[in-house]
């Protein structure tokens, strides 16, 4: 399954945005309203819940240099990733993308489609509080 958010603006540098996303304890600030926990739980991981949702624990993968930067989940439960596209669009601004591509069977895909979308429609919606 692979969804993807819509592209907003953020107006800062792809470097300093690539930093921000390279700093798990960031991403209690781009959470939905609804956030139920967040938890730094080392330098690369991290654990949240959402209001009627299982928590999740999300581990900071790899990145690219102001381009992309990958979270993988740390679980093999639900295996799946969201990746973040940085593209620059001029020395203050950038362009931000979130894609989530994840390997589940047809009824889980149908019944979580609903809420990850939203849940990252509101992380790239957020990202100009970084």
């Amino acid at each position: 399954m692979n969804l993807e958010s819509p592209k907003v603006i953020v107006e800062k540098s792809s470097e300093y945005l690539f930093n921000e996303l390279s700093e798990v304890k960031n991403y209690e600030k781009l959470m939905p309203d609804n956030i139920a926990k967040f938890e730094v739980l080392g330098d690369d991981i991290f654990n949240f819940g959402l209001a009627g949702m299982p928590e999740i624990k999300l581990r900071l993968k790899e990145g690219t240099p102001y381009s992309k930067v990958v979270l993988v989940a740390a679980s093999d439960k639900l295996p799946f990733s969201l990746n973040a596209s940085i593209t620059e669009v001029t020395p203050n601004s950038c362009e931000v993308k979130l894609d989530f591509e994840g390997e589940f069977n047809p009824m889980m895909a149908m019944m979580i489609k609903g809420p990850i979308t939203k849940f990252i429609e509101t992380l790239v919606s957020n990202m100009h509080k970084l």
